[in-house]
């Protein structure tokens, strides 16, 4: 069985971060594992709280993944504190991990902000340069490019300059547009787009957890970037279109739709 971890944030109503991306590694057939970054409390209206684990906490976690079962893929998602995102950079490092898929995690669904200001120049220094493929959404790409974003050319403009400092594949999601749900693959100087149809679902709790993990998923099954991207939107398409509706906010995915 392939192996995929996670480094990232517990979300205990069980639709974004660790829960959503073992959940999709299961879906996927691959064995998922976790190094747990922070604990938050949150639901589909809100974060109410971030406790971080201690840098050595998780660099303890690590070691014992990647000296027992080393993952043939790595998914990172929210690592809030700069020297949470330094320790697993060195981490990563040391092991030589592969096939290490960057989720930039900047602000939850319901609005809520989960990366200091600090600790984005850090994201960029320590963990872009060993990530393979980065996943912004339209408001973290505005972060990082320094882009306003609202057409296709906007995306062009921001992936040109957030290549300036990065040289693996970006995949700018549509899903934020107000004019489609296209996604966009960059990878030096090349763009393939991945068409979608917007799905009338304002149930989008982890959205970007699933989707990252999923390609760090088929990643892993040894399937290629742009092979990996169409898989996981199909994924991620699938989930939204099921339609679940949980709590009283922006509802989680069915991570299992294909099991009905």
């Amino acid at each position: 069985m392939k192996t995929v971890l996670t480094i990232a944030g517990s979300d205990c109503s069980g639709g974004a971060g660790i829960q959503a991306d073992l959940k999709t590694m299961a879906a996927h057939g691959v064995y998922g594992m976790s190094a747990i970054a922070a604990l938050t409390a949150q639901n589909t209206t809100k974060v109410a709280g971030i406790y971080n684990v201690s840098k050595e906490f998780l660099e303890q976690q690590m070691d014992c993944i990647f000296t027992d079962i080393f993952p043939d893929a790595v998914k990172i998602g929210m690592l809030s504190e700069k020297e949470l995102i330094q320790a697993a950079a060195e981490k990563l490092k040391e092991y030589g991990a592969k096939n290490i898929v960057l989720d930039p995690v900047m602000v939850s669904t319901s609005g809520s902000r989960l990366l200091s200001e600090d600790a984005i120049g850090t994201l960029k220094e320590t963990l872009f340069p060993l990530a393979d493929i980065i996943t912004p959404n339209v408001p973290e790409a505005e972060v990082l490019s320094g882009v306003r974003i609202q057409t296709k050319e906007d995306m062009q403009e921001a992936a040109a300059k957030i290549e300036e400092y990065f040289d693996g594949a970006i995949l700018m999601k549509g899903g934020h547009s107000v004019e489609d749900a296209n996604d966009y693959l960059f990878c030096h100087g090349r763009m393939k787009m991945f068409r979608g149809t917007r799905v009338d679902n304002q149930n989008t709790h982890g959205t970007g957890c699933t989707l990252s993990s999923a390609i760090a998923s088929n990643l892993a099954m040894g399937c290629d970037m742009e092979t990996s991207v169409q898989n996981a939107k199909e994924y991620i398409t699938g989930a939204l279109l099921d339609g679940l509706d949980l709590g009283k906010g922006s509802g989680p995915l069915n991570h299992m739709y294909r099991l009905k």
